[in-house]
């Protein structure tokens, strides 16, 4: 198979570069010239929870050329209009996008390039982008997990041969109720990059702070109301049932509950949001594409989520110049913590 990594940043420079150590032959893109210059010159190189020096295929978007039999797309939902009809020609009649967005990116992807030749990928780890060529790996090296699906029925054995590929890296779930695994990642994004991003911190400061896991906690429980609602049963996550885990009805549950949060980060403490990193750098970031994800879907099924609502107004914000990524902004979630 022809293989590609288009949007070579963090994760995809991680990706790329377990890949490539496996033997794996795939071309990394990067509109990022000077990130690019030091892949070609250095290889990617890879710290935090591992220490990795790989040698990889870079390229500019310009340079891309033929036919792909599978494409990873690891570009922010914000651009997946031009992006996925800038690869269209460039992607196989029988080949496959497999999206490694977050939120739930699926239907627009398939929209443009056909509902056959789009799958899914939600990723259990994160990573950061240092600088050109370097990233941090931010999730243990045993959380690097993968949960792949079909939006719709019918292209299994190359689903078959996407799994084989990312299993290079870590184990890979192919879930048959992929919905319900995009509202696990959903959960987890819009509770804890939310909140991360909108206090300026990481996953870990969220689950320690008994104010800060309040507000992740109650963005999971609007996304297991939501989800509930809809109908849609939310996959294991590592092998956790998290609606069992998380979920509450009862003043002891959710004090169970919220018990659990920080051991179930301690994987992930150190990872920070791409969605923190991006407004770091001065770039609009996806919000909207996650805890706004989360929001339209709940006005679809008739809940209520004051708790993402607010995450999502403070990210605004602070994208706006109003406010700063900083911890000083959990006062503005002070109604919160009553209920």
């Amino acid at each position: 198979m022809r293989i590609a990594i288009y949007g070579a940043g963090s994760l995809g420079t991680v990706l790329g570069a377990y890949l490539a150590k496996a033997g794996v032959a795939v071309d990394l893109y990067s509109r990022n010239e000077e990130h690019i210059q030091a892949l070609r010159k250095d290889g990617a190189t890879v710290v935090g929870k591992v220490q990795l020096q790989q040698q990889v295929h870079a390229l500019l978007p310009s340079e891309m050329n033929g036919l792909y039999d599978c494409i990873f797309l690891l570009t922010k939902q914000l651009e997946n209009q031009k992006v996925a009809s800038f690869l269209k020609p460039f992607l196989a009649d029988d080949g496959m996008l497999c999206t490694m967005q977050n939120g739930l990116p699926e239907p627009q992807l398939m929209e443009i390039l056909g509902k056959d030749r789009v799958c899914g990928c939600a990723v259990g780890w994160g990573a950061t982008l240092l600088g050109p060529g370097v990233a941090e790996l931010t999730s243990e090296a045993d959380a690097l997990h993968f949960n792949l699906g079909l939006p719709t029925a019918g292209r299994e054995e190359r689903l078959d041969e996407i799994a084989t590929i990312l299993g290079n890296m870590g184990p890979v779930t192919i879930e048959p109720n992929f919905i319900g695994a995009r509202y696990s990642k959903l959960l987890i994004n819009a509770a804890f990059s939310g909140t991360a991003t909108a206090l300026g911190t990481t996953f870990g400061l969220v689950a320690q702070d008994k104010k800060a896991r309040r507000i992740a906690q109650l963005v999971m429980k609007e996304c297991l109301d939501t989800a509930r609602a809809a109908g849609i049963r939310i996959e294991p996550v590592q092998g956790k049932d998290i609606a069992k885990l998380f979920d509450y009805h009862s003043p002891l549950k959710r004090l169970v509950s919220f018990a659990l949060i920080p051991l179930a980060m301690k994987k992930h403490a150190s990872l920070k949001p791409s969605m923190l990193q991006d407004i770091e750098k001065g770039k609009p970031c996806e919000v909207d594409a996650i805890n706004g994800a989360l929001g339209r879907e709940a006005n679809k099924a008739g809940v209520a989520t004051p708790a993402n609502d607010l995450v999502v107004e403070v990210i605004h914000r602070i994208e706006s110049g109003e406010l700063k990524p900083q911890w000083e902004n959990i006062g503005l979630f002070s109604t919160l913590f009553s209920k």
